[in-house]
């Protein structure tokens, strides 16, 4: 790939980005009007008792979709507007989040190489973007600094692909157990559906673009060596 095409790309994928964080929002917002009858906590609760899972504590934390669930800490972790909220938006977010903790419960794959990669892929984030900038000023002295920091960046992209299959597989649980529970019908589970897609095309943009990054980087690096 010609280096302006990568820029094309690059440039692409950070206006997609904007677009798809504001599409992101609306669509939270829209679906946030309409009801359910319970709060993203308790229809948290109640997906994972129907798993068997108990040890695992749903909280309350501050921000906009800023969901997540914690391995580590074994917590799923709410914002105020999912965890107090009874509407579709509230109850998809919460489903999905507890998607990954049937996952973590089953041993799902891709969810077990994504966490596998977590600690590397941290330190690698650390110190890459110092490797890669004396790379590039070293280049003529020391070529293999650049391709070390290419070596570290291929991690992040690695591990954003990783991430595509485990953040769809959980969301496509979590619609799956809002429908058989009746949490959602025929005309509301289109609306949860659409919710998380666009939550997963965050992801999808985010892949592409530390593809065309990294690709960016290799080019450079020949073109120097």
């Amino acid at each position: 790939m010609s280096n302006t095409m990568i820029w094309i790309v690059l440039i692409a994928v950070m206006v997609l980005s904007m677009l798809i964080q504001g599409r992101l929002q609306s669509r939270f917002e829209k679906y946030s009007q309409v009801p359910v009858s319970f709060t993203g906590a308790e229809i948290a609760g109640r997906m994972l008792a129907a798993h068997g899972i108990h040890d695992v504590q749903i909280v309350s934390i501050e921000g906009t979709l800023t969901d997540h669930y914690n391995p580590t800490t074994r917590t799923v972790n709410l914002s105020r507007d999912v965890y107090y909220g009874r509407s579709v938006a509230a109850a998809a977010v919460a489903c999905h989040e507890c998607g990954h903790v049937v996952q973590h419960a089953t041993g799902y794959g891709p969810l077990k190489m994504r966490s596998a990669m977590v600690p590397v892929v941290n330190f690698s984030n650390s110190i890459v973007s110092w490797v890669l900038l004396a790379g590039v000023l070293l280049i003529n002295i020391f070529p293999a600094l650049l391709w070390a920091g290419i070596a570290l960046f291929a991690l992040t992209t690695i591990f954003s692909f990783i991430t595509l299959p485990v953040e769809i597989n959980a969301s496509s649980r979590a619609i799956s157990w809002l429908e058989n529970e009746g949490i959602v019908n025929y005309e509301t589970k289109p609306m949860a559906a659409d919710a998380l897609k666009w939550a997963a095309y965050t992801y999808v943009i985010a892949a592409i673009g530390s593809l065309a990054t990294l690709l960016y980087y290799i080019s450079m690096a020949q073109r120097r060596s």
